[in-house]
């Protein structure tokens, strides 16, 4: 063998036996016992404002036939893995923070366009080595709110509108378009969508599959007239970027929802004051529809992987929770519990202390102490130590509604998830909703009791919380761990 050969080949070997012995847990890599690979595995920290919800079981849904209602009994018993979950609703001041950050970021790309004067600080273009990176934008160059001169002024003021009727300047909230984009793991994961046909079909008593998988998948772009456009790509199946959805979402609430969800009542000063008075900040921010708050999910995952600032690190997506996750927390693993606290009373008995934020009586709102809303966090939190799982707002979960819910999930971390497109009739576009909220009879506040609404709908009666899979492995069983 030529010394070139040679020295070749125990290169190789000696490759080999390097990455051999850097596999934790292995005592002999070429003979031996099995012990196993060893790998680092950790706790995450505990989210801010959220609790740990550990894993559990419950018979989900109704139980006993409420005739006057017209409730028949469809409880049947599910699952869940451990989560964290906000322990309040998301509030105003949460949201507004998203508000803002999409304000800012949209006046950070316009101050670094040539046609505001082009300031390339506000934009990072190569990294610290001088190498060209992918544009992204410079969070650490301040915005000059104050002593702009005349091409940044342009820029900040294009963001602003004068109101017409009171010459006030205020926030032009139809521009505050977010766009992201979302991999579809499930659809990827399933066999029929493989990229290698032989493994779309284990029997091997049929052919390999010849035919291209067919795909769905959302896309949105702005047009010329700054409308948001959104369809949906049918095609056969190229690659892994198929499974990627694009949605740009108007993230402004709708602060008109005080008026078009009343008729003939005097709701004004909330459509003024609600969203943007500071007083306000700590109550359930609504007129939030169900893509708003997915968005707002989203960019919160986000902006936590931002504040880590280490490529490659990865953490559980915040969501909405699932109908089953929701259930489960309100009623603190207890299947018994129709409400999330322990039986059928809105009150203590003791001392006619009120539970929750809802509507005692017809036109009596106010006898719980509360007209609309509360500040999150008012009443007592249930045994997990979650507040507002009744009433106060209604909240989002990401499940879709159908007539035939129950009988579509697993009973194991059960979810059905349906991405309506554009031209799906729009009975398809329901979303489940649950717990009640302050208009609602105390009736509507039950944990067990399912609701819906249109996925784009804004209401003043509904909010959203968000969820994360906890990463590592819950301790307890069927416990709530407050943080």
């Amino acid at each position: 063998m030529e010394k070139k050969s040679i020295i070749k080949a125990l290169s190789a070997s000696m490759a080999v036996v390097f990455l051999a012995s850097c596999a934790a847990g292995s005592r002999n890599s070429f003979g031996g016992e099995v012990t196993g690979i060893g790998s680092s595995s950790w706790v995450e920290p505990n989210p801010y404002g959220m609790v740990l919800v550990s894993r559990g079981s419950i018979k989900a849904g109704p139980q006993e036939a409420d005739s006057i209602w017209g409730v028949k009994p469809d409880a049947r018993g599910v699952s869940v893995d451990a989560f964290w979950m906000d322990e309040t609703e998301v509030t105003n001041a949460e949201y507004k923070q998203f508000v803002f950050w999409v304000r800012d970021s949209i006046l950070r790309e316009r101050l670094a366009d040539p046609a505001y004067g082009g300031n390339e600080d506000f934009k990072i273009v190569e990294d610290r080595e001088g190498n060209p990176i992918e544009p992204r934008l410079n969070w650490s160059k301040p915005i000059p709110w104050r002593n702009a001169d005349e091409d940044e002024m342009r820029a900040i003021e294009s963001l602003y509108r004068i109101n017409p009727i009171t010459g006030i300047k205020e926030l032009d909230g139809e521009q505050l378009n977010y766009r992201y984009e979302v991999y579809n793991h499930t659809e990827a994961a399933k066999r029929r969508n493989r990229m290698n046909p032989a493994r779309r079909e284990y029997n091997t008593d049929k052919p390999v599959p010849s035919e291209i998988p067919l795909i769905s998948k959302d896309t949105a772009y702005v047009n010329d007239d700054g409308e948001i456009i959104r369809s949906t790509i049918s095609r056969g199946l190229t690659g892994d970027y198929d499974f990627v959805n694009t949605y740009i979402v108007n993230v402004y609430p709708d602060t008109t929802a005080w008026i078009n969800d009343f008729e003939n009542a005097y709701n004004e000063p909330y459509v003024r004051m609600y969203f943007s008075h500071g007083g306000y900040n700590d109550y359930p921010v609504v007129g939030v529809s169900w893509e708003q708050a997915t968005a707002f999910a989203n960019w919160r995952t986000e902006f936590l992987k931002r504040s880590l600032g280490r490529e490659g690190i990865y953490v559980e997506p915040y969501r909405l929770p699932t109908e089953a996750e929701w259930e489960y927390a309100a009623r603190a693993g207890v299947s018994e519990n129709k409400y999330p606290w322990e039986g059928d009373l809105p009150m203590t008995e003791d001392k006619g202390c009120y539970y929750a934020n809802f509507k005692p009586q017809e036109g009596n709102y106010v006898q719980d102490g509360n007209l609309i809303t509360s500040k999150v966090g008012t009443y007592s939190p249930n045994e997990f130590g979650l507040y507002d799982m009744a009433g106060n707002v209604s909240e989002w979960t990401s499940t879709a509604f159908t007539e035939s819910v129950s009988k579509r999930m697993s009973d194991l971390n059960p979810e059905y998830r349906y991405d309506a497109a554009q031209e799906d009739p729009y009975k398809l576009k329901r979303k489940i909703v649950r717990g009640g909220s302050w208009k609602d009879v105390m009736h509507n506040v039950r944990s067990d009791i399912r609701m819906w609404e249109y996925q784009n709908e804004q209401r003043s009666f509904i909010g959203f919380r968000c969820v994360r899979t906890q990463i590592g492995f819950s301790k307890s069983k069927g416990q709530g761990v407050k943080k």
